[in-house]
C-alpha cells in the first residue's frame, strides 16, 4: 500500500509545554482514517504537523515522509493535499465572494487580489468544481455573509479545485445542522468513489463516515490505539479513552455517542 504520508517520532512542545510526543503515524492511500480522542488530545497539532504548518523538534529519530519525499515545498504539498479546518473557515469569513475564494485554492491563497491572475484554463477548472460540488447559487455570495454549512460546502470546493490525493478535514463538520451535514457526507463519499485518500480530525462520532475504514485514538498527547473501525468504535474503547463511561448508537453505517 502506497505510503502518502509517514511521521515517525514527532514531538511538538509550545512555550515548553508537551503537545504531542513521540507520534508514529501514517496514512496510506485508499486508508481513509478519523482520528478521534478528547479535546486537547494533540489531533489539531498532528494535523498542522502533517499539512506543514507546525515543525517538530529535531531529533536523531525523526523522520516525515509526504508523498515520497523527505522535504518538499508548501506549494507542491497543496497540490497534492486539500485541507479544510475550524480555523481556515475564521480566516476565510471575509468579505470574498465564494467564487473567489475557490479559484485561491489553485495559488494558495486566501481569494483574489489584484496581483492574482487566472489563465481562461484556470477558471473553466473553477467553474467546472463549481458545478460539480453543487455550489453555483453560493459563488456569488460574500463569504461573510453565508451560512457555516454553506461556507464549508465552498472550502471543500476550493480543497478539491486542484484535484488532491489526499483530504485532510479538522473538525470540518462542527457547527454544521442535520440537513448540512447529510450533504456534507454525501460530498465527502462523492470524493471517496473518485479515489481520493480522506483523513477526519474529530472528537465527535456522528462525523465518522461509512467510507472510514480505520480509527487512530489520541490522548494526552500519544496516539494510544489505532485498528479497524469496527473493532475500535465500542463502547468499551471509547469509555477508556474519554475516561467517562460512553454509550454507543449505529444506524445505517454512522454513530452517534453520548454520556
Amino acid at each position: 500500500m502506497k505510503n502518502l504520508i509517514k511521521i515517525e517520532n514527532a514531538s511538538v512542545r509550545v512555550n515548553g509545554t508537551k503537545i504531542i510526543e513521540d507520534i508514529n503515524f501514517e496514512i496510506n492511500k485508499g486508508e481513509h482514517i478519523a482520528v478521534l480522542g478528547p479535546n486537547g488530545a494533540g489531533k489539531s497539532t498532528l494535523f498542522n504537523v502533517c499539512c506543514m504548518e507546525i515543525h517538530p523538534l529535531w531529533s536523531e529519530k525523526l523522520k516525515i515522509i509526504r508523498f515520497d519525499k523527505e522535504r518538499i515545498s508548501k506549494d507542491e504539498l497543496r497540490q497534492k493535499m486539500g485541507i479544510v479546518s475550524k480555523e481556515l473557515l475564521g480566516i476565510c469569513s471575509s468579505s470574498y465572494m465564494a467564487r473567489d475564494i475557490i479559484a485561491g485554492g489553485l495559488l494558495s491563497s486566501i481569494g483574489l487580489d489584484f496581483h492574482h491572475h487566472l489563465s481562461k484554463e484556470m477558471w473553466n477548472k473553477v467553474d467546472e468544481i463549481i458545478s460539480k460540488y453543487d455550489c453555483t447559487k453560493l459563488q456569488t455570495k460574500r463569504m461573510r455573509d453565508l451560512s457555516t454549512g454553506e461556507a464549508q460546502k465552498i472550502l471543500l470546493a476550493r480543497a478539491l479545485v486542484l484535484e488532491p490525493e489526499l483530504v485532510l478535514l479538522d473538525e470540518a463538520a462542527n457547527g454544521l445542522d442535520f440537513p448540512s451535514r447529510s450533504i456534507y457526507r454525501d460530498t465527502l463519499n462523492t470524493i471517496s468513489n473518485e479515489g481520493k485518500t480522506i483523513v477526519l480530525i474529530t472528537h465527535d462520532l456522528s462525523q465518522i463516515l461509512p467510507v472510514i475504514n480505520k480509527i487512530v485514538f489520541m490522548k494526552d498527547g500519544k496516539i494510544v490505539e489505532s485498528g479497524n473501525k469496527e473493532e475500535m468504535l465500542t463502547e468499551k474503547k471509547l469509555s477508556a479513552l474519554y475516561g467517562k463511561e460512553v454509550y454507543l448508537d449505529k444506524r445505517n453505517g454512522l454513530y452517534s455517542a453520548w454520556c
